[in-house]
């Protein structure tokens, strides 16, 4: 009757707790899978699949530092995307 009961508790309470799958947005498998991750003065990379949509985004032509403005690319690292700021 104990087991009974444990067991339906188990049940229960794995039924209440929601279980997030962590989503790497950042795997790469070269160069080419990585974009800045922003759509103005990206410091970050993410895979293509997760891209920000920046046709409707006007930015301005500074060179703002720390980010990837002004010579900067994403590149592919140990299959991550990373910025590469110049």
């Amino acid at each position: 009757m104990k087991l009974l009961l444990i067991l339906l508790a188990i049940i229960f309470i794995s039924g209440c707790v929601q279980v997030q799958e962590e989503v790497n947005t950042k795997f790469c498998q070269s160069d080419s899978d990585c974009v800045p991750a922003e759509c103005c003065h990206a410091s970050s990379c993410v895979n293509t699949t997760y891209a920000l949509d920046c046709t409707e985004v006007m930015c301005t032509m500074e060179c703002v530092a720390g980010t990837m403005d002004c010579g900067g690319y994403c590149a592919c690292i140990n299959n991550t995307c990373r910025a590469i700021i110049s």
